[in-house]
C-alpha cells in the first residue's frame, strides 16, 4: 500500500453532540488493534457539511454519516481491511 488512507473525523460541535467523541475512541482502538497507524492518516477536520446526518467521517473522500461507535467498526473493516 503506497499511499496512506485518509480518515477524517468531523470535529464540529454537532457531530460531537451526536456521538463523535465515542466514535473517535473506537477508531483509535481499531487502528491500534489492527496495526494500521502507519497506513492511515487519521485526523480531525472541520464541518463536513452534513450536520443533520452526523456524526460524520470521511475515508479517502467518501463520506459516512449517522453511525455509532459500534457500526463505525463495520465501516472501517470494509474500507481498511
Amino acid at each position: 500500500m503506497g499511499k496512506r488512507t485518509e480518515v477524517i473525523i468531523c470535529l464540529g460541535s454537532s457531530c460531537f453532540a451526536r456521538g463523535n467523541k465515542a466514535t473517535l475512541k473506537a477508531i483509535i482502538k481499531f487502528l491500534d488493534d489492527h496495526g494500521l497507524k502507519d497506513k492511515v492518516n487519521f485526523h480531525g477536520g472541520h464541518c463536513l457539511g452534513s450536520c443533520a446526518e452526523g456524526p460524520n467521517i470521511s475515508i479517502n473522500g467518501k463520506q459516512y454519516n449517522g453511525f455509532d461507535e459500534n457500526s463505525v467498526v463495520d465501516i472501517l473493516i470494509n474500507e481498511l481491511l
